[in-house]
């Protein structure tokens, strides 16, 4: 809890305000001085805004069951998210988008996403995980024009799961395994913030004479009771000018 209260920049003085604890017990609870009870830790989850998962660690380190779920798509309570963003990844057709998980391992993709990256590769991409595909020397990063850049931006979201999850974790191997990729340690070390720059970050890919320049929307769903659904995203994939958006549109056909 001292962890996620430092990084939400909470004292404890705030933390007992905002949750209705004395901060007296906050500090016995840090300490290891007093037992949380399972309401408080989930209070405690929601006022620092505490990811599911993380919560259900927190009540497995207290001896409690976990509290939320985790389920998979295909489950048949899942059915009507399932189809929430199926209608999602249609409605942005003609241009691409993408499911992924927290890790950024793929789950769903519209028909433009596949052509795109079908077209880039020349064939089916060799890697399930998105911002490895993007940033492998034999993936998309050679018709990324802006790779650098791109890198600098994209592993902040490992690093956030990392972060979170703690040395070991699936997370912290796959941040390791990244950052070995050649070139992309030193890439990502500072963003480029020029203030000349657009407003957001492009992402722009170039092949056979062909120049795209996209920039990007991360969708999630709305008060998530389930783990699987609060680590969901949606990556939606629009045209930065006209040109793009009409090879996009020539595509469609």
């Amino acid at each position: 809890m001292r962890y996620w209260r430092g990084k939400r920049g909470f004292s404890q003085l705030r933390l007992a305000t905002e949750s209705g604890i004395s901060q007296r017990h906050i500090s016995f609870l840090e300490s290891g001085r007093s037992q949380p009870s399972r309401e408080m830790i989930l209070k405690l989850g929601i006022v620092l805004d505490i990811p599911l998962r993380q919560r259900n660690v927190m009540l497995l380190a207290a001896g409690y069951a976990p509290a939320y779920q985790e389920r998979k798509l295909s489950d048949p309570e899942m059915q009507a998210v399932k189809q929430a963003l199926d209608f999602m990844l249609r409605q942005q057709a003609p241009y691409p988008a993408l499911v992924v998980d927290r890790l950024w391992n793929l789950v769903m993709s519209n028909d433009p996403a596949v052509k795109m990256i079908h077209w880039l590769l020349g064939g089916p991409p060799a890697s399930g995980n998105v911002i490895r595909l993007m940033l492998d020397p034999d993936g998309l990063r050679p018709y990324i024009v802006n790779w650098e850049d791109v890198s600098a931006d994209v592993l902040q979201w490992i690093q956030r799961e990392a972060m979170s999850d703690g040395p070991g974790s699936e997370a912290t191997m796959l941040l390791e395994d990244l950052l070995a990729i050649p070139g992309v340690r030193a890439a990502s070390i500072v963003p480029n913030l020029d203030r000349r720059a657009l407003p957001f970050l492009p992402f722009t890919v170039r092949k056979d004479g062909v120049e795209l320049n996209l920039f990007t929307t991360i969708t999630t769903l709305g008060t998530p009771h389930d783990v699987t659904l609060h680590e969901l995203r949606m990556e939606a994939f629009f045209p930065a000018d006209e040109a793009t958006a009409e090879w996009f549109r020539r595509q469609r056909g």
